[in-house]
């Protein structure tokens, strides 16, 4: 029994679209449609090469377009939205601020965020901080001096 190489396209085609259904980012998409027209051309007897390069060239083509648009839609956050505006704001210590414990709350502008100390100091319930950096899902603080 000789299968029809059509065949082993459509599947991979298949395969590739209903695994993009489950995953993030448009990655495989591009390679079901390469196989599915790599298949076309086995179903009008083609050679295999022809079928390899066009659907490598498809694949990589629709791959290289796709990441070009998202780049082009996708802009960098400006600064001051979303926790970028946090940067440069001052707070208060919630709770010790030690980063070989894994400890630290801080407190700022009505918003209660993990901390991590900038120089890795231990840094007080009740002392005042500033904001360095946003990590992830901490805020990188320091220490202001006391006044007075």
């Amino acid at each position: 029994m000789i299968i029809k190489v059509w065949w082993i396209w459509m599947a991979f085609a298949a395969i590739f679209i209903i695994t993009e259904i489950f995953t993030a980012g448009f990655f495989l998409l591009w390679f079901g449609i390469g196989a599915a027209i790599a298949g076309i051309l086995a179903i009008f007897d083609l050679n295999l090469s022809w079928q390899w390069g066009t659907f490598l060239v498809v694949s990589g083509g629709l791959f290289v377009i796709s990441r070009r648009f998202a780049e082009g839609v996708t802009r960098k956050q400006p600064a001051g939205i979303g926790a970028d505006r946090f940067i440069g704001k001052r707070g208060i210590v919630l709770e010790e601020i030690d980063n070989i414990r894994d400890t630290g709350r801080v407190r700022v502008e009505k918003e209660d965020w993990w901390a991590v100390s900038e120089t890795g100091e231990v840094i007080p319930a009740e002392k005042k901080i500033e904001v360095i950096r946003l990590t992830g899902t901490r805020l990188v603080v320091r220490a202001l001096k006391e006044e007075g």
